[in-house]
């Protein structure tokens, strides 16, 4: 077994060392800012002020325009990603629930508007889902009194 003979110097490796973590932080910086500046761009923004007049439109208060560009960019984000796959109606289905665990937990019927901020939102950044989308609220069982 032969040992190989270390040629480079510790300062030349300290330099080596340092420059890739000056490197390392400065493009984590730069994605950083890239992201955020990516997801608020004037699409996204046109997007939440068509979102924001379908919700008072319908008679809801709307979060604001910032707030709502962040969170669904210019193509409606996770609401966009597959609304009419299971797992999303699953996940729709669950919040009309009583709000109790365990063995108290039951559907309800909810009051009809409950899907209109989940319907305004399909219908400004996917509307080639919105029919199935339609088709599957038409569906539930709701009530126009009480209820969310």
């Amino acid at each position: 077994m032969s040992t190989h003979q270390e040629s480079s110097t510790k300062r030349s490796r300290s330099i080596v060392y340092i420059v890739a973590m000056v490197l390392l932080v400065v493009f984590a910086v730069v994605a950083l800012l890239n992201f955020r500046t990516a997801r608020e761009t004037q699409q996204s923004l046109a997007k939440a002020d068509q979102l924001i007049a379908e919700i008072e439109s319908a008679g809801g208060t709307a979060p604001s325009r910032e707030q709502i560009a962040r969170v669904l960019g210019d193509d409606g984000g996770a609401v966009c990603a597959n609304p009419n796959d299971a797992l999303s109606r699953a996940t729709f289905l669950s919040q009309l629930a009583n709000g109790a665990t365990g063995p108290g937990y039951r559907p309800v019927i909810a009051n009809a508007r409950i899907a209109v901020g989940e319907l305004a939102i399909i219908k400004v950044y996917c509307p080639d889902q919105l029919a199935e989308f339609q088709e599957f609220i038409d569906d539930l069982k709701t009530s126009t009194t009480g209820g969310a």
